[in-house]
């Protein structure tokens, strides 16, 4: 079911980008449970650019991160739902806890992150804009997150 894309191959692609001058975004997340605020947040993140790269964290990473109840959905779940999204291009999965060594890989020209980071907090900023590129951070839907939706559910059935 998962629809992700090789490193390798993610790599061939960004060389034919480059060449047809198409300004590539990166973003990277854990997309568990997907609902309204990320479907928004890709779309901003697409807008900024030509191509849309979604790194995402896969499950070993996600527990490392968020915990042993994380990640809710399955990496080649979370892997074939951004990948049918219309503002998503390529899925590639990264086991690291941060998608630096990736980014080193893509070189995007748009490195987005949400807004709840800062710019000098985001990994790879540095390396983006030491060759020209730049970050751009994206504000999310107040009070759309995967944690109020679990937080909802469990409230629900609480009895």
């Amino acid at each position: 079911m998962s629809s992700t894309i090789s490193l390798d191959d993610l790599k061939s692609i960004r060389k034919k980008l480059k060449e047809e001058n198409k300004k590539v975004v990166f973003t990277n997340g854990v997309f568990d449970l997907i609902h309204a605020g990320h479907v928004d947040y890709l779309s901003k993140a697409k807008a900024s650019g030509d191509v849309l790269i979604v790194g995402l964290n896969t499950d070993e990473s996600v527990k490392r991160i968020k915990g042993h109840n994380r990640p809710i959905l399955m990496q080649d779940e979370r892997a074939f739902i951004l990948s049918n999204l219309k503002s998503v291009d390529y899925v590639i999965l990264f086991e690291e806890d941060t998608p630096e060594r990736l980014i080193c890989e893509v070189l995007p020209d748009i490195l987005v992150k949400g807004g709840d980071y800062t710019a000098e907090g985001v990994v790879g900023r540095e390396l983006v804009e030491s060759y020209g590129g730049r970050v751009e951070l994206i504000n999310f839907i107040d009070g759309k997150s995967t944690t109020s939706i679990i937080n909802k559910i469990l409230e629900s059935y609480k009895d």
